[in-house]
């Protein structure tokens, strides 16, 4: 019985630190305003929201570490196919890399919604 609750609590710990540690690289990189950059500004306020929702989900125990562990590296996965559009264009989105970034932040969004709906 003891170690079943240490475990616990060490899970618990880790996950934790874990979404902590994400949440500030995430902050980062989907926080930041560019002037002049409506299609770059939309994705990153998307991806900031959704680790909000994450983060959330953990604090509130809806999400287990495995779960969150799986919707940041997806998060992480669209922000570095952003930053490689954005690399291609200047620092600028197209109406269609938009598109499947949003594509795929909708996707990730609804599996969010999913899990801590249950």
């Amino acid at each position: 019985m003891q170690t079943k609750m240490t475990s616990r609590f060490s899970l618990i710990g880790f996950t934790m630190a874990a979404a902590l540690a994400s949440a500030g690289a995430m902050a980062q990189s989907a926080a930041q305003d560019v002037p002049g950059h409506p299609r770059v500004n939309e994705v990153n306020q998307r991806l900031d929201n959704q680790q909000n929702r994450i983060q959330a989900g953990v604090a509130d125990g809806q999400l287990n570490a495995k779960q969150a562990a799986r919707d940041e590296k997806q998060d992480a996965n669209i922000a570095q196919r952003e930053s490689k559009d954005e690399a291609k264009n200047g620092g600028h989105l197209t109406k269609n890399e938009q598109k499947n970034l949003n594509k795929s932040l909708n996707k990730d969004s609804k599996r969010i919604h999913k899990q801590r709906d249950k």
